[in-house]
């Protein structure tokens, strides 16, 4: 034979057999089978382009604008003045990212404080202005600078390693009265400011103050709708590509490369099979699905910061579900269309969990639903204000929770059913999905 052509010849062997062995690795390394892995990324071999139909659904969401960033720091500046405050100080994370646009992705926390300031300064007898601060560490000051605030003068006030940065603070900023810090600033920081302002009161963020940011305006709200709207599509998606016999790890790749597709960043989705979803939050056991089996997904992922939750309990098309765990879930769905009846401008937060806990009562299955109704939701996965029994928090215009009922019963059955809602301009509850459908219709039709 010609060299060249013995040459080709055993390069082709190698490669042939280079894929083969590409191809015997695959169950090890995705604990699968070919086929499921095909399955997991969009389709039969050849490969096609995984859940493409999601790509476009949030395509036009726009960040915050600077000028809507001005307005929420006038809005703290008035309260300010209001409350007879001299500074709001938070740290890296959802209140400083509401006021000032910088978030802990932006700015990692660590022992050497960075901390936004916004302080009130009366320009004359009925015009208050924000003045924006920024207390950085020196020889990461150029880095500070760096970060996209939006503010036409930002002051960069720096403390070198040797000096106490909280007296620094104090000596540049004319705080006089009360210093509020964001509730979930870390407590040594809390420290450093009551013993550097000794003379002055240092609390946690007022109601007034938390209220700004827990009630939310059109942009955040459109926002939000796009977020959970691009999650139960993806939901949606996924369950169609399920099979019986598939594990959860394989669905929860599938969810993470839907949500990621859908325009979501961080996405992610707790999944689990069977009875392994009777543990709410539950870390699974990669379980096979069964040809009876309930998967429950709690999914979420952010678009421009702002958070979405959406949790289905499906079934398959061949799934038999026993008749018990149908009548479990419609009376979870029942339960989450109660509740969403009672939300409204006025309401008692108490109130609306204990219309969904009554509601379960009367089925018998009330023992079962073992957490809180709802959570406030926005920048934050979970936050103020709580739809819970004991709470006394009054519903408003703009607030945004999640309303997700489930019934529990370990070793053998778990559902859950939630969709964010907010509360519209006359008052009335909205799910954030509405647009697209809203509730699950059944088992079958997420």
């Amino acid at each position: 034979m010609n060299p060249l052509l013995e040459l080709i010849d055993y390069h082709l062997q190698r490669i042939t057999f280079l894929l083969l062995a590409c191809i015997a690795w695959i169950p090890l390394i995705f604990g699968t089978s070919l086929f499921h892995v095909s399955g997991l990324l969009g389709g039969a071999f050849p490969l096609s382009k995984p859940f493409s139909d999601l790509a476009n659904h949030c395509k036009s969401s726009q960040p915050i604008t600077a000028e809507e960033f001005h307005e929420r720091q006038q809005r703290l500046a008035s309260t300010l003045h209001h409350l007879n405050a001299s500074a709001f100080i938070a740290e890296p994370g959802a209140s400083a990212n509401y006021f000032g646009n910088i978030s802990a992705t932006a700015w990692k926390l660590s022992e050497r404080p960075l901390l936004l300031v916004i302080t009130p300064v009366l320009v004359n007898d009925t015009q208050i202005e924000a003045k924006v601060s920024i207390l950085t560490p020196q020889f990461e000051a150029t880095r500070a600078k760096m970060l996209p605030i939006p503010h036409d003068s930002v002051e960069y006030i720096e403390w070198p390693e040797e000096r106490n940065p909280y007296e620094v603070a104090v000596s540049a900023l004319t705080i006089e009265d009360k210093a509020y810090l964001d509730e979930s600033a870390r407590l040594f920081i809390f420290n450093g400011f009551q013993k550097a302002l000794s003379n002055v009161s240092v609390a946690p963020s007022a109601p007034e103050i938390q209220e700004l940011r827990q009630r939310k305006s059109d942009t955040e709200i459109e926002l939000l709708k796009c977020a959970n709207e691009a999650t139960l599509l993806a939901i949606r998606a996924v369950h169609k590509k399920m099979t019986i016999g598939m594990k959860e790890s394989e669905a929860s790749r599938m969810m993470s490369m839907a949500l990621k597709v859908a325009g979501l960043d961080n996405g992610g989705c707790l999944t689990l099979f069977g009875e392994n979803a009777a543990l709410p939050h539950g870390s699974g056991s990669d379980r096979v699905l069964g040809q009876s089996d309930f998967a429950l997904f709690d999914c979420g992922g952010s678009l421009h910061g702002y958070v979405s939750d959406v949790t289905r309990t499906v079934a398959l098309p061949k799934t038999k579900v026993p008749s018990e765990h149908q009548a479990i879930w419609g009376d979870v769905l029942s339960a989450q269309t109660v509740a969403a009846r009672v939300a409204k401008a006025g309401a008692i937060a108490q109130d609306v969990d204990a219309s969904a806990r009554s509601f379960l009562n009367l089925t018998g299955r009330g023992a079962y639903f073992t957490h809180r109704l709802g959570h406030g939701i926005g920048l934050e996965g979970h936050e103020e204000p709580y739809i819970r029994g004991g709470s006394l928090d009054v519903i408003k215009i703009g607030h945004t929770f999640s309303n997700e009922p489930g019934i529990y019963i370990e070793g053998k059955v778990g559902v859950r059913l939630e969709d964010c809602f907010y509360i519209n301009s006359d008052g009335q509850s909205i799910f954030l999905t509405e647009g697209i459908g809203g509730q699950a219709l059944s088992p079958w039709d997420p």
